[in-house]
């Protein structure tokens, strides 16, 4: 496992999403050391310089959460805050739902806490006329990743510029579209990424590869089924949330539901900040609005003082 260290003082894991690195945090680890701790940022499991196993079994939420207890005693360390972002997210509820001995606080980025439904997701959809839906589409193995690595700088520009916020960008893929629509179209970097930033993703998943990311989301159904003992369970330690108001993973009927009724999993929720005009990558967005709110719950649940 590749991580990124800075800082000393109580443990804050930082969990990436998808398709994203341990880089992704760059605005985050200053001011989150500075603040006095000890901030503590994978590559996660199967994306850029950690391991990435062949078995899309492996990349259950179970392995997932499991990284980050084995992260905290690799570490030297005995209890950590845990945030997480898109993925990330996930992996952060889960690991304080399943080891709250360990993670004593947790915060979620875009990506609301679980609130595990009557069906597996992807049965789910199917059953509901949809076929088409993104998670659908990266499920058969090799398909998105020859569409991801044909060219992974348009790959990465087309991803951050459309996000899940681009009005344009529909989430449901067309037939012999792709994921990424139209290579020929050029997409303008939006203002909070430098070209500079983007090559840093850009050589890293020329590397890797986009197998071990892809592999997250053919555990979706699984991980229902492995969580079927938490069903209805909440996570009672002190918790915060954070999105743009603009991301789409929040918006519609269904995602605007989670987090009108994430109080139901997070009776503990010390705060719901939902960013004006903000989208999905929101770390990497909007730095001090994310930061200020992370170092004022992180004092709050910590203790500690500048």
């Amino acid at each position: 496992m590749f991580v990124r260290e800075q800082g000393q003082g109580p443990l804050v894991l930082l969990c990436h999403g998808w398709p994203e690195l341990s880089y992704s945090w760059r605005h985050q680890m200053a001011p989150l050391a500075a603040a006095g701790y000890r901030v503590a940022a994978p590559d996660m499991r199967g994306f850029g310089r950690t391991g990435s196993p062949a078995n899309i079994d492996a990349y259950s939420i179970f392995d997932l959460t499991g990284d980050m207890v084995a992260l905290v005693e690799a570490l030297g360390e005995k209890s950590a805050v845990i945030i997480g972002h898109d993925w990330g997210a996930p992996v952060a509820w889960h690991a304080a739902l399943f080891r709250p001995d360990i993670f004593t606080a947790v915060a979620g980025l875009s990506v609301p806490p679980p609130l595990r439904g009557r069906g597996r997701p992807l049965e789910t959809l199917r059953s509901n006329g949809i076929e088409n839906f993104y998670w659908q589409y990266f499920q058969t193995p090799g398909v998105a990743e020859a569409e991801f690595e044909r060219d992974v700088a348009f790959t990465m520009r087309a991803v951050f510029a459309r996000g899940f916020t681009d009005p344009e960008a529909s989430l449901f893929v067309e037939d012999g579209k792709g994921f990424l629509g139209d290579p020929s179209i050029s997409r303008k970097l939006p203002e909070w990424i430098t070209e500079t930033e983007l090559a840093e993703f850009i050589a890293a998943y020329r590397t890797s590869g986009f197998r071990g990311g892809l592999n997250w989301y053919r555990n979706i159904d699984r991980n229902w089924d492995l969580t079927a003992p938490w069903h209805g369970a909440e996570i009672h330690q002190p918790a915060l949330f954070i999105a743009g108001s603009e991301d789409s993973v929040i918006k519609g009927l269904i995602g605007a539901k989670r987090v009108h009724d994430m109080e139901r999993v997070l009776p503990n929720l010390t705060k719901k900040l939902l960013i004006e005009g903000a989208g999905h990558w929101i770390q990497q967005e909007r730095p001090p609005e994310v930061n200020a709110a992370l170092i004022a719950f992180l004092s709050e649940v910590t203790g500690r003082r500048l």
